[in-house]
């Protein structure tokens, strides 16, 4: 029996970031975008990045953001993981703010457009 409370209270805290992020920003929604010049489209992410909670590092990497993902190794190893704890609460918004200041724009309904500009902070 103290077997399964021990398992049970280390996979709760494991988790917690998970949870708490759900609870206080959303699940990890897509928004589509397009890029101006060129017209292709592809997807931003808003809210919690369950994705980097679980893969980490290798998100910017999977994404092109290569370089980035390289610094986010380095500081994970850094600051002995509390880095990757952080990261999943931040990451969504400083990708999607990355893409829309480099020429890509909000192209999904005006309902998730709203959204998305709510959460990433833009007017």
């Amino acid at each position: 029996m103290d077997f399964l409370i021990i398992s049970f209270a280390i996979l709760l805290l494991f988790l917690s970031p998970l949870i708490l992020g759900i609870i206080f920003m959303g699940g990890q929604k897509k928004v589509k975008i397009k890029h101006e010049e060129s017209g292709v489209e592809k997807n931003c992410f808003i809210g919690y990045s369950w994705t980097y909670f679980f893969f980490g590092f290798f998100v910017p990497i999977f994404r092109g953001e290569i370089s980035i993902g390289v610094f986010h190794l380095i500081f994970s190893l850094l600051t002995f993981g509390v880095f990757q704890i952080i990261m999943p609460f931040l990451y969504n918004k400083h990708y999607s703010t990355r893409l829309l200041t480099d020429g890509w724009k909000l192209a999904d309904t005006e309902e998730n457009n709203d959204l998305a500009k709510t959460k990433i902070g833009i007017a």
